[in-house]
């Protein structure tokens, strides 16, 4: 008896979990869109995006996941993220500076990158600590050979640590959903905090539509259109 109240049990998991799976997709579905409140500190425009020196279309394009002014991040380490048009047999380089351009610190290259494809640059794993109160700028250029400047694409943005807002620190109870602290980042104009957990969210859950479509209304709100919809069309 024992045994065959065993087998039911077993039986009915594997019966509902496809329907919780599901139920989890139709909720966060219905879950608001984010809403991003850009800082209001005055900044000039930051972002650098598909310039270019010679022939475009040997160099794929790289965006980068960021406003047109200084985002934000409460972040020591943050995660960075850039968007790629195309399949890449050339040479990426990422690189990081402090907010006099003179200490890089980072400087690596992608020697094979997928596209069109999100990609990621982890500032832990490259054990680079950002201070508080410091702005820095950050570049995707590509190459379509090693050493070759003459047709080089750069794009640039720019990031600054801060304290986490008030109206986050506050709560008495600590947001655990990835996806509403998200949206929460994004009113305090903690930019690339959002990015950061909608990001790893799709990771996680690549074939989520919701996932994939606030994502995109973040990435309109600040003119990214050719990331939002590459989003878009993987729904």
């Amino acid at each position: 008896m024992r045994a065959v109240v065993i087998a039911a049990t077993l039986a009915a998991a594997l019966v509902g979990s496809p329907a919780l799976a599901q139920s989890k997709v139709q909720k966060d579905a219905a879950k608001p869109m984010p809403v991003y409140t850009p800082p209001l500190r005055g900044a000039p425009q930051r972002r650098v995006g598909g310039s270019s020196r010679g022939i475009q279309a040997v160099v794929p394009r790289a965006v980068l996941l960021v406003p047109d002014h200084v985002g934000l991040t409460v972040s020591e380490s943050p995660k960075l993220y850039w968007y790629l048009s195309m399949p890449a047999q050339v040479q990426v380089e990422v690189a990081l500076v402090d907010d006099k351009g003179e200490t890089r610190l980072i400087a690596y290259t992608v020697p094979d990158a997928k596209g069109p494809a999100v990609h990621k640059v982890d500032l832990a794993s490259k054990n680079v600590p950002l201070r508080p109160g410091v702005r820095y700028r950050w570049s995707i250029s590509t190459l379509p050979k090693p050493g070759d400047r003459s047709r080089k694409a750069v794009s640039a943005g720019a990031l600054e640590r801060v304290s986490m807002p008030g109206a986050i620190a506050s709560r008495r109870t600590p947001i655990t959903d990835k996806a509403e602290l998200a949206r929460a980042y994004a009113a305090a104009g903690i930019w690339y905090d959002a990015i950061a957990l909608y990001s790893e969210l799709i990771d996680q859950r690549p074939r989520d539509k919701s996932l994939r479509a606030q994502r995109a209304t973040l990435l309109e709100q600040v003119g990214l259109r050719e990331v939002a919809a590459f989003d878009r069309r993987s729904e």
